[in-house]
């Protein structure tokens, strides 16, 4: 068997007296979505910016496609093929949709420093075919100040992708969206992520989407991993239904044939 993309062992952060991160251990494969989940203060935000350098490990170990990044900076960690999209959209609201995604290329060539007034002539037709990817090429020269949320919300994944990451952290990925933007969007990311083989490793609050999309869920309680499995497998843990989910509020398909 092939190593796994993302390795994770005995990951602790703490902040004065509070265990923000405890003893994380898991590992994600090429073209999985694996969803973290958990109560708000659960420590999911921390593993996070651990896992792209934003904030430093006090213990453990990160390897991405084999390689030791536990001290890498942002940046070194983007560098090797880590690409990142943020609960609220960052994305320069004075340029053109097609300008966002060419600035993203231009950082992956190294060539940031000729952005100004040459950003929209750069890689236009990779910046057009990403853009074709994520549903946004006629949007190309619309300002992106004037996108509607879920629109912005592809345009940062186009950002994302320019960096021809295998891994891609998406945090809260459809959060503020309306319900059918929310699924449209993770199921654009699930299809892109399976052909590229990119594993995903996302947070996300609505239930819906966690148990439709992902292949594995992990859920975090006070740090702490507290369950990892399959979205049946989850469903049915009593020690989830206790901490985070509570009886009666999982989310259940509809039965065959029910009225929507």
């Amino acid at each position: 068997m092939s190593a796994p993309l993302l390795s994770v062992e005995h990951l602790s952060k703490s902040y004065g007296g509070v265990k923000a991160v405890q003893d994380v251990s898991f590992s994600l494969d090429r073209g999985e979505l694996l969803v973290l989940i958990g109560p708000n203060g659960a420590g999911k935000s921390t593993c996070f910016n651990m896992l792209n350098g934003q904030v430093k490990a006090e213990s453990g170990t990160i390897r991405i496609d084999g390689r030791d990044t536990t001290r890498l900076d942002p940046r070194r960690v983007w560098k090797l093929g880590v690409g990142r999209t943020f609960q609220i959209t960052a994305t320069f609201a004075s340029m053109s949709v097609r300008e966002n995604v060419q600035v993203g290329l231009l950082a992956r060539h190294g060539a940031l420093a000729r952005m100004v007034g040459f950003a929209g002539r750069a890689h236009t037709k990779e910046a057009d075919q990403l853009l074709e990817l994520v549903g946004m090429r006629e949007a190309a020269e619309r300002p992106s100040g004037e996108l509607a949320y879920g629109d912005l919300k592809r345009l940062e994944l186009a950002v994302a992708l320019s960096n021809e990451p295998s891994l891609l952290l998406m945090d809260e990925p459809t959060a503020g969206m309306a319900p059918t933007d929310r699924v449209e969007l993770m199921r654009l990311a699930a299809e892109i992520a399976r052909s590229r083989r990119i594993g995903i490793l996302f947070t996300e609050h609505d239930m819906d989407v966690v148990f439709e999309h992902a292949d594995r869920i992990m859920v975090l309680d006070r740090g702490q991993i507290i369950a990892t499995g399959t979205p049946q497998s989850v469903r049915q843990d009593p020690k989830v239904r206790a901490v985070y989910l509570g009886e009666g509020h999982l989310y259940r398909p509809a039965p065959a044939g029910a009225a929507a």
